[in-house]
């Protein structure tokens, strides 16, 4: 059994292709989406999703979220002592995928597709890809997110002709593709994003002006106090989308502050990110040699296309509306399952077929020769895939030792179109070995092949005896040799998981907790009193008591929170 795996940065979601169509698989608290935080208590037992997420209210140090941001980095973190890398952080929520879909289905899950924003670049794509080997998972295929998005919709209508522009605005990432989908075919024309742009961006607006509010800096705030407002801050974020003017109330201490929000306040302090947008989506549509006129279908994905201001800009460029009838958080996910559908052959799915592409250009650094003098001007990047080209795809070049008697090359690769590679992105480097040659400038053959899960290999051979070597990517942030992950793997797989029929009690024990800290008065004193009672009533171990005790408290909580996890 192949899954369908959004690996998200406030969300993520497990998916499976059935005779039905794909569907959307819940975790133990009944939910479909499980928030991408991790909690490790005082015995080192990992908690992954909602509770996990109150314990970064209660407990800041103890939890940490958001580490999808990070993938691709040397960026780590600290809980209970212990040093977490994001792949790490990553493996633990796959894991309570993987468990929650083997629950669901009743066998054993060892391979998956996972989505990926469009913009990962190779280090954060192979990082992904550790990380769900971490988890005790094989990727199948890694599919980028707007592509996974379009085929959702277009299974819908497989006899269509349209030309889709996918706008995805999830946590952490921005992506844009364009899409054209003829005869159950799915071709994607171009792709452009910003890896650092957001939901999660605007959330850090609004707590920004809320700290203002309260006359406060980051730094005045305890670890606490800071996760608390940054509640608020995604609360109000989410509730501005359909009211125009929001309110919270925040506890300092012993005093009360009720923080406002509204629509037009938010629309000044994210201006320059909505701004950050467009380039992204004029590059899609000139790349696809397309007039926004040529566009049938606008689709939005992510959770951040909520919000007005987002609709508003696509709907002032493109003068139309944009379409949103798949949940925008769910909708990745599903396009997941229909990739692992195409991937095991589903025979519901013989008759749809899809392409992808590049979409970034990749290519290698060099030097020219210039002047009178034939002084060499280092640094220069050299294209080998230009961005938008149809994937899998293989490219090769020959280049020239610099100067005669070389013994080796560094060959450095390089994502971006900038044309100097002081201003692209590292992704991968080694060396290599010529033979000693004072007679010719030794030539080398550098082939570099991009395949359908966006995964780069670059093999350089010398030209005159034909000794090859591939990548292996020196001192970068993700790469993890076969070694490296079957010990860490080892070490990983010791760490204790809550039991899984648990977690709904964990989870309610900590939305309680989290809602007790932001709370005055009486309604402080009952929350604790019906957390009390219902920790009482979990040392009885009497099924029926703890389930009416849960009950009773959940539905307090959805009372006063009005969106609690067992809503």
């Amino acid at each position: 059994m192949i899954v369908g795996i959004d690996l998200g940065t406030t969300n993520s979601l497990v998916s499976v292709f059935t005779p039905d169509g794909p569907i959307l698989i819940p975790n133990a608290l009944g939910s479909t989406l499980t928030p991408s935080a991790v909690y490790m208590d005082g015995e080192e037992r990992i908690l992954v999703g909602a509770s996990a997420k109150d314990h970064l209210i209660n407990n800041p140090h103890t939890a940490t979220a958001r580490f999808k941001r990070l993938m691709g980095t040397d960026k780590t973190s600290t809980l209970q002592g212990k040093t977490y890398t994001p792949e790490d952080l990553s493996s633990f929520v796959l894991r309570a995928l993987k468990a929650d879909a083997e629950a669901y289905l009743g066998e054993t899950v060892t391979e998956a597709v996972v989505s990926v924003p469009a913009y990962f670049n190779e280090i954060q794509r192979n990082a992904t890809i550790n990380a769900a080997k971490l988890a005790g998972l094989t990727v199948r295929r890694l599919i980028n997110e707007p592509t996974a998005a379009a085929l959702a919709y277009g299974l819908q209508d497989k006899e269509a002709e349209n030309t889709f522009l996918v706008v995805d605005l999830g946590g952490g990432t921005f992506d844009v593709s364009i899409l054209e989908m003829f005869s159950g075919v799915m071709e994607v024309r171009s792709s452009a994003g910003d890896a650092f742009l957001g939901g999660e961006d605007f959330t850090n607006r609004i707590l920004d002006h809320f700290q203002e509010q309260l006359g406060r800096k980051a730094t005045d705030l305890s670890a606490a106090d800071l996760s608390r407002l940054r509640k608020l801050a995604d609360q109000a974020k989410c509730r501005i989308s359909d009211e125009p003017r929001v309110s919270v109330d925040y506890r300092d201490g012993e005093q009360a502050h009720t923080l406002t929000l509204s629509r037009d306040t938010f629309a000044t302090l994210s201006e320059d990110l909505i701004n950050r947008m467009k380039v992204p989506l004029q590059r899609a549509i000139s790349d696809a040699n397309l007039k926004a006129s040529e566009i049938d279908r606008i689709v939005l994905v992510g959770g951040a296309t909520r919000m007005p201001s987002v609709r508003n800009l696509i709907a002032k460029l493109f003068k139309r509306f944009p379409e949103h009838s798949i949940d925008p958080d769910t909708v990745v996910a599903l396009g997941a399952a229909v990739q692992a559908g195409l991937v095991a052959r589903d025979a519901a799915l013989d008759d749809v077929v899809m392409t992808d592409v590049c979409p970034f250009t990749l290519g290698f650094e060099t030097s020219h020769r210039t002047g009178p003098d034939g002084q060499d001007e280092h640094g220069i990047f050299s294209p080998l895939i230009e961005r938008n080209t149809t994937i899998p795809a293989s490219r090769n070049t020959i280049v020239e030792a610099s100067q005669k008697g070389q013994t080796r090359i560094d060959l450095k690769v390089f994502q971006g179109e900038a044309p100097y590679v002081k201003d692209n992105i590292p992704i991968g480097s080694y060396q290599f070995a010529l033979p000693y040659n004072r007679h010719d400038y030794e030539k080398v053959d550098v082939r570099f092949t991009y395949d359908s899960s966006g995964v780069l290999e670059v093999i350089s051979t010398v030209v005159s005896t034909g000794q090859s070597k591939t990548l292996i990517i020196e001192n970068a942030p993700g790469a993890m040799s076969a070694q490296m992950i079957a010990k860490r793997f080892k070490e990983l797989e010791k760490i204790k998981v809550h039991p899984r029929d648990l977690a709904v009690n964990e989870a309610l024990i900590s939305q309680a907790s989290a809602a007790y800290a932001n709370a005055l008065g009486v309604q402080r004193q009952e929350i604790g009193f019906l957390l009390s009672e219902f920790e009482t009533v979990l040392r009885t171990y009497d099924n029926r008591a703890i389930e009416q005790g849960r009950r009773k408290l959940g539905e307090y909580l959805s009372a006063i929170d009005g969106a609690g996890v067992f809503d």
